[in-house]
Formats: structure tokens, sequence, C-alpha cells
């Protein structure tokens, strides 16, 4: 079997879709007709998913913030869960937040943290994070 021969076929008869869609028997659908709803994802597609997420949020957060290239990795890590969790401009709501880490006044930008309206949605998330901070 030609398998590219046949990835070229089904990509001009399913086409590519790079956002979830219902397809024509109402199954939610993304990529090359992969049927979500029946079929999922493997566990490999899903951490090559997230890899490919913590990279391009690293990015975005070094575009935005230079200063995160030298900060202790602990920092940059809560830093790039919180856009994974926010997307970039929900963190960059968290103004006094980094303005603290970025004076390297991780304790401070912890507890200022957890005074937020997010911190009492994701509850032990946010503590984590800010005892990562306070270690760091």
């Amino acid at each position: 079997m030609n398998t590219q021969r046949l990835a070229e076929d089904l990509l001009r008869d399913e086409g590519l879709r790079l956002k979830p869609y219902r397809c024509t028997a109402g199954r939610l659908t993304i990529g090359v007709g992969r049927n979500l709803d029946d079929r999922g994802i493997t566990e490999s597609e899903a951490l090559l998913l997230l890899d490919n997420d913590i990279k391009s949020f690293w990015g975005q957060l070094v575009t935005s913030q230079p200063w995160v290239m030298q900060a202790p990795e602990a920092v940059q890590e809560v830093l790039v869960n919180l856009c994974f969790n926010l997307g970039l401009a929900g963190l960059l709501q968290f103004r006094q937040t980094l303005a603290f880490l970025q004076a390297g006044r991780n304790a401070d930008a912890a507890a200022e943290m957890l005074r937020s309206k997010w911190a009492g949605q994701v509850g032990a998330r946010a503590e984590r994070l800010a005892q990562k901070l306070r270690a760091a």
C-alpha cells in the first residue's frame, strides 16, 4: 500500500479541518475525518498535543515577557502553566504578580496570585503553583 498516495486521497476526500466540527453523520470530528465521538485520540496523540501546546505557550510568553528567559525554571513552569490555563491574555491580567516575579519577589508573587478570583476557581492548582513560586 502506498500510504503517501492514500493520505493525499484522504486529504482530498475528507478535507482538513483544524477545529472540531460535526460531520454529515453528526459526529464530532477534527483533522482529516477523525471521529472524536467514537474514536477519540490516543494517549500518545494527547501527549503530542500537550508538547506542542507547551512549546507554543512558551514562545508566546517569551515574546510578550522576554525577562522570563532569565527567570528560574520553576517560575517559567508556573507562568507556562498559567498561560496554558488562562491563555496569554488572561495571564497578562496578573500585572502585579508578573511585576513581582520580574523583580524576583517570588513569595509576594505567590501571595498576590492566591488573592485572585482565578485561585478561588482552581483551588489546589493555585496552591501548588504558589508553593512552587515560594520554593524557587
